[in-house]
C-alpha cells in the first residue's frame, strides 16, 4: 500500500467484529484486534481533519487546571470562529439578556423581514467547563448566516465555579426575558454536546416553571439520556482511542456533583411525561461520536411520546464534527439545521 493510498483509506486499528467463545457476561462480546477503514464515501476534507485532529493521542483536558483547559479550547475555537467569520458574513455584538451575558450574532446586512420575529438561542458545548465566547461563535455563526436569523449565544455559568442547575437556569432566564417581545413558538433553542444536554434540561425546566414551550429545539451530539450504549464503547475505538471499560454516568461529571441521575431536570428521558411536553426536535450525530447512543436513545424516547423528532447521522463523522466549517459534511449539517428551524418556528 502506498503512502498516498494509506492516507486516503486511513485504516483505524479496532476490535474486529467477531465474538469470542467465552463472553464475560450474557450478551457481552469480546473482539480481537483488526482494522476498519475510514468511510470511502466521506469527503477528502473530513478524512484530512479526522487524521490530523481526531485520530491522534490527546490529553484529557477535564483533568487539567481549568484555566489551562479554557485557554486550550479558546485557542482552537477562536481559530475556527475566525475562519467561519471569513466564510459566513455576520455581525457580532455583546449584551446581556435576563441578567445573563450573551453574544448576538446576525446576518450581515440584518435579519430578513420574514425572520425578524424569530430568534435562536445557542447553548455552547465544552464539557460544562469551557466554550464561552469562541465556542458559542463556532456554533452560532454558520447558523445565523445559513438560516438568516438572529442567534443569541448564551454565556451560561459553568463548573467548577458553578454546579447544576446554574447552566440551565441561565438558559431559562434568557428565554423568559425574550418572551416579553417574542412569541414562544418563534423561539428555538439548540446546542452541541454539553450544550445539547443543557438544551434538554432547559426545556424540562421551562415546563416545570409553567412557561410556554419554545417552538423547536436542536439536540446535537448528546441528548436527554445518559451516554451508555454501543456508541460509548465502539465510537472511541473508531477514532483510534482505547475501548472504554465503562460509560460513566452523567453525574460523574463535576458540574453534576450534587445532582441525581433520576431527576428529569438532569435527564428528561427518565420521565415520559416530561418528554411528551417537548417541542419538535432535531437530533444530529455521527457514527464515530461517543454520544451516538445517547442521541439515538433520545430520538427513541421522543418518538415514543409522539414528539415530532428528526434524526440525522453522518457516517464516519465524530463528536461535534460540524465545528469545522471547511467540511462538506458540516455544510450539509448547517443546511439541515437552517431548514429545520425555518420550517418549524412561527414567524
Amino acid at each position: 500500500m502506498t503512502e498516498d493510498h494509506a492516507m486516503h483509506r486511513f485504516l483505524i486499528p479496532l476490535l474486529a467484529l467477531a465474538a469470542s467463545a467465552a463472553p464475560a457476561a450474557e450478551g457481552d462480546v469480546t473482539l480481537p484486534a483488526g482494522t476498519i477503514p475510514f468511510p470511502a464515501h466521506a469527503s477528502a476534507e473530513a478524512r484530512a481533519v479526522f487524521a490530523r485532529d481526531v485520530a491522534v493521542p490527546g490529553k484529557d483536558w477535564t483533568k487539567e487546571p481549568i484555566a489551562a483547559a479554557r485557554a486550550h479550547y479558546d485557542a482552537i475555537n477562536g481559530a475556527r470562529a475566525r475562519r467561519m467569520h471569513a466564510i459566513f458574513p455576520v455581525t457580532i455584538r455583546a449584551g446581556r439578556i435576563g441578567g445573563v451575558p450573551v453574544e448576538i450574532i446576525e446576518p450581515r446586512g440584518g435579519v430578513p423581514a420574514a425572520n425578524r420575529g424569530r430568534v435562536l438561542l445557542n447553548v455552547h458545548g465544552g464539557a460544562f467547563l469551557w466554550g464561552a465566547g469562541s465556542g458559542g461563535r463556532v456554533e452560532a455563526i454558520p447558523i445565523a448566516a445559513e438560516a438568516g436569523v438572529r442567534v443569541i449565544a448564551i454565556d451560561y455559568r459553568m463548573a467548577p465555579e458553578h454546579l447544576f442547575p446554574a447552566g440551565s437556569d441561565d438558559v431559562v432566564a434568557v428565554y423568559r426575558a425574550l418572551l416579553a417581545d417574542h412569541a414562544p413558538a418563534a423561539i428555538g433553542i439548540y446546542g452541541c454536546s454539553a450544550g445539547s444536554i443543557l438544551t434538554g434540561e432547559a426545556v424540562a425546566a421551562i415546563a416545570a416553571q409553567g412557561l410556554p414551550r419554545p417552538g423547536a429545539i436542536g439536540l446535537f451530539c448528546a441528548g436527554i439520556t445518559d451516554f451508555d450504549g454501543d456508541g460509548a464503547y465502539i465510537s472511541p475505538a473508531l477514532s483510534n482511542g482505547a475501548l472504554p471499560t465503562a460509560a460513566p454516568p452523567i453525574t460523574a461529571r463535576g458540574y453534576f456533583a450534587r445532582a441525581r441521575q433520576d431527576d428529569p431536570l438532569v435527564l428528561p428521558a427518565v420521565d415520559p411525561k416530561v418528554v411528551a411536553a417537548f417541542p419538535p426536535t432535531l437530533l444530529i450525530s455521527g457514527t464515530r461520536d461517543f454520544a451516538l447512543s445517547a442521541v439515538l436513545r433520545s430520538h427513541r424516547a421522543l418518538v415514543a411520546q409522539a414528539v415530532p423528532a428528526e434524526l440525522h447521522v453522518w457516517d464516519g463523522m465524530w463528536h461535534s464534527f460540524f465545528s469545522d466549517a471547511e467540511l462538506p459534511e458540516s455544510r450539509e449539517a448547517y443546511r439541515v439545521i437552517a431548514r429545520f428551524f425555518n420550517r418549524t418556528l412561527a414567524r
